[in-house]
């Protein structure tokens, strides 16, 4: 990694990106078109930080015609847990269960096995005791991501772990690396937000609440 700028108001992202990288540009002394490709985290997450990521990501590489990554971003928090745990705690068996917080007891969550492949599909899940009894997992389940502040309100069975692990680019650039060297590039004409929810806009009228 060369540089990195964060910003964590998500009202923001769209005045933030691009001074944003033209600053690492400018400290680095580097130039877009010498980048071999583009990566960036599709979703689920924020709703406008979601488009303003995709939209800028996906106008550089049409303007330079370079290839896009689109890297979901429980991926990535998966890969962060699995990063964090020693050899003695991994198994080959393990669940990892990245969550995204979406407000009241609602996250966006998906399973990925050990070699970080996903297992379901991401989309909104309801958290209550419920939906951890049915879940009947005799293999080791790791959640985590931001969304498990919610579930430490509930029993856990011996062989369920909460990670604290935080994500950052770093486990980004892994799996971009890997979807690189595959040559897993994304259609820039078709390619959409992972939101796996539909979004509504804060009192709208419901005529006018459309979904994307």
């Amino acid at each position: 990694m060369l540089a990195a700028r964060s910003h964590e108001a998500q009202k923001d992202h769209a005045s933030f990106l691009q001074p944003a990288i033209e600053e690492m540009l400018s400290a680095t002394g580097k130039k877009l078109h010498q980048f071999d490709a583009v990566a960036v985290t599709g979703g689920p997450g924020s709703y406008t930080g979601i488009r303003v990521g995709l939209a800028s990501a996906k106008g550089i590489c049409f303007a330079l015609n370079k290839p896009l990554i689109i890297i979901n971003t429980l991926a990535v928090i998966a890969h962060a847990a699995k990063a964090s745990l020693g050899v003695e705690e991994l198994e080959k068996d393990a669940v990892f269960y990245p969550m995204i917080d979406a407000r009241r007891m609602e996250v966006f969550a998906g399973t990925y096995n050990y070699e970080l492949l996903a297992t379901s599909p991401p989309g909104p899940i309801i958290l209550n005791q419920a939906f951890l009894d049915q879940l009947n997992c005799h293999s080791k389940v790791i959640f985590c991501g931001d969304g498990v502040l919610k579930i430490q309100q509930f029993t856990l069975p011996k062989n369920y772990t909460i990670s604290s692990a935080q994500h950052s680019v770093n486990h980004m650039i892994a799996l971009a690396d890997k979807e690189y060297l595959a040559n897993n590039f994304a259609d820039l004409a078709y390619s959409e937000p992972i939101y796996v929810k539909e979004f509504y806009q804060a009192n709208a009228p419901k005529a006018s609440t459309t979904a994307n």
